[in-house]
């Protein structure tokens, strides 16, 4: 059987952003160019006039944006989401027989070849189309060719072919059985808030933020932090559970299996007799107390992230209320969390698998809806990957069609799979792996990994050096300078980054015996800060988050390059944006001076560039002159372990 699509003869490949092949979203933010991008070719040499389709949720009809060939048959075209929310995305091409015809009357007539038969053919297929177009632009056409006929010469004939306004009417009437499109595949993409690509995170337990020692901590001590938090660049707050802590099976120091008197448990142990997960730890304040303090920090130009924890306490109501969403064991008690060896009694783990599904499914979705109407606009979700991953598409999909500006940090340190599955399915950023990157060659490759696969269109990193759950060897071992040779890392590498941040600014690095985690960990005690002690780290910190808010590269993970250096223990980058050019150097050795030999290419740096340019440190405020080629550069740890070098005119 023959095809009807035979006229068609352009192909569309290769679209992007595209994700599973339009399976799911790409991601984008509002603002900021997207770039759209397909392989497009044909038969023979004929012009292909090609276009994007883009179509808000909330719009009737399509917008166009036309693409431009590049080179080797790619094709780019760039459009600014101005919507949160979703667009969809398809395009599609056709052969311009008339731009064909100009682009073949002009290679002739230059080489001063007799045109009149061309000229002929043109006026013929001009005079085509005027059978099936009206008003203006017909009468656009007749003109054109009672012009092209009264011409005395052919040059005067060659300048009329080329003119652009009738070619345009042509390509616009073009045959519809020519045209080749997407459809029916259609390419979405997410639009989020400018905070789900570039936000700097930091955490605290809301139960240590006393400023009198053996007190426990409230949302109005918290209120009292602000401008410390402010004051160091952070522009997103975030607190662990805030819920009533389960008193059944509570854990008690170190994860004790027996809780002392006194011991507060851990948050992460949700609910018990005064409430569950759409309650509050009644000495941390009121549900008024937590509005306060949302609104104070938005003043001081901060979100409050809310832990979303889908797992329950022995005593949480749920467990009474609804026994058909736990896992009951033969011997007529709940099944709660285990990772053999190791056991989380003071946990229960909700069941996916229940015959009551569908209402676990939109319990879970109102307990977030329930934070949102309070004020709550991000949320860091605990170990997502252990729950049903069809839920989360759902609720997140349903959630955000209601609340485009929401965000989903999904906190899952599991295997690179279900990690790439979460950010498909709707998570606006993730957990990763560059807490155990230590080496060169390893951030290096996984930075790449990240940037240039199409893990780039919808997996948003978010760079932790530590969490209340993790310390690396390396990190306990190296002291100040490498906590701050971390933090230059993690903010300069990852537009979003974050650091459980008193225990990570006043250099604590003792770890529990035989675990990567901190001795004497605070999910399990109340701690006392001194928050107005001063200490190197922090101060470095805000002047990286100062920087990272003043120059747009940073501001952005994707585009990035590494140069190459002549030593392992130094490595260097370029970051850019529009109107923003960083190189970056670090040395990643916490005990020694490093020195190396930074090279910087024209095709790396950009044609723009003379082969002499001054460059001026950012966190040392040195100016120093670079070239084309290698450069020198020697870093101390014990000084400043890095140079964050804006190139200046």
């Amino acid at each position: 059987m023959i095809s009807r699509y035979g006229k068609r003869r352009v192909v569309i490949d290769d679209v992007r952003p595209s994700v599973n092949r339009g399976r799911y979203a790409a991601k984008a933010t509002v603002g900021h160019p997207v770039t759209i991008s397909a392989s497009i070719f044909a038969d023979g040499h004929d012009e292909i006039y090609a276009e994007a389709l883009l179509k808000h949720s909330t719009d009737k009809q399509w917008k166009t944006v036309q693409l431009e060939l590049v080179n080797n048959d790619h094709w780019t075209a760039t459009f600014v989401p101005d919507k949160l929310g979703r667009y969809q995305l398809q395009v599609q091409a056709w052969i311009d027989h008339f731009a064909s015809w100009q682009k073949a009357l002009k290679k002739k007539h230059g080489a001063s070849q007799d045109i009149t038969v061309e000229i002929q053919a043109g006026i013929m297929q001009v005079s085509q189309y005027m059978a099936t177009i009206a008003g203006k632009e017909k009468n656009i056409l007749q003109q054109w060719t009672t012009r092209m006929q009264a011409a005395a010469t052919a040059d005067e004939q060659a300048a009329i072919a080329a003119e652009t306004e009738a070619a345009g009417i042509m390509c616009r009437h073009r045959e519809k059985d020519s045209i080749t499109t997407t459809a029916p595949t259609v390419h979405e993409i997410e639009v989020d808030v400018q905070r789900a690509q570039f936000s700097t995170w930091y955490e605290l337990f809301p139960r240590s933020a006393a400023s009198a020692e053996g007190m426990h901590g409230t949302f109005k001590d918290v209120k009292k932090l602000l401008p410390r938090i402010s004051e160091m660049g952070f522009d997103v707050l975030y607190l662990p559970p805030i819920h009533p802590i389960g008193e059944e099976k509570r854990k008690g120091r170190n994860n004790a299996a027996v809780a002392a008197i006194g011991d507060p448990g851990s948050p992460w142990a949700i609910g018990n007799s005064t409430g569950g997960h759409k309650a509050i730890h009644p000495q941390l304040g009121t549900l008024r107390d937590l509005k306060e303090l949302i609104t104070s920090a938005k003043k001081h130009g901060i979100e409050l992230a809310m832990d979303i924890a889908f797992q329950c306490a022995p005593d949480h109501p749920y467990v009474a209320q609804h026994p058909e969403w736990f896992k009951w064991r033969p011997d007529g008690t709940v099944q709660h969390a285990e990772n053999p060896p190791k056991k989380y009694e003071d946990i229960l783990p909700l069941n996916f698998e229940s015959v009551a599904w569908e209402s676990l499914w939109q319990e879970l979705r109102s307990i977030f809806l329930y934070w949102i109407e309070q004020g709550v606009s991000i949320f860091r979700v605990d170990n997502p990957h252990t729950k049903a991953l069809p839920f989360w598409e759902w609720a997140i999909r349903e959630i955000k069609t209601q609340h485009p500006q929401v965000i989903f940090l999904a906190e899952a340190f599991t295997r690179p799979r279900i990690m790439e599955h979460l950010a498909k399915i709707g998570f606006s950023q993730s957990y990763t792996y560059f807490t155990w990157r230590h080496t060169k060659q390893d951030i290096e490759e996984y930075m790449t990994e990240l940037t240039k696969t199409p893990l780039q269109y919808y997996f948003r990193p978010n760079f932790w050096p530590n969490t209340p759950d993790i310390l690396t060897p390396e990190l306990a071992r190296s002291g100040e300078a490498g906590h701050i040779i971390r933090a230059i890392l993690a903010a300069t590498l990852s537009s979003s980054w974050g650091m459980y941040g008193p225990v990570y600014e006043f250099g604590l690095n003792e770890m529990a015996h035989g675990k990567d985690e901190y001795a004497d960990s605070e999910k399990y005690e109340i701690k006392h800060w001194e928050w107005g002690r001063y200490t190197r780290t922090k101060e470095v910190v805000s002047y990286l988050n100062r920087i990272r808010r003043e120059n747009a590269a940073l501001q952005q993970t994707n585009a990035i390059e590494f140069l190459p250096t002549d030593n392992e223990q130094v490595i260097a980058y370029l970051k850019w944006a529009e109107g923003s050019k960083l190189i970056v150097v670090v040395n990643l050795d916490p005990f020694h001076t490093q020195s190396a030999m930074v090279n910087v290419s024209a095709e790396k740096m950009g044609k723009d560039m003379p082969g002499t340019f001054k460059v001026y440190d950012m966190l040392s405020g040195d100016r120093y002159e670079w070239q084309m080629g290698n450069n020198y550069i020697s870093l101390s740890p014990w000084d400043m372990p890095a140079h964050i070098l804006r190139p200046e005119p």
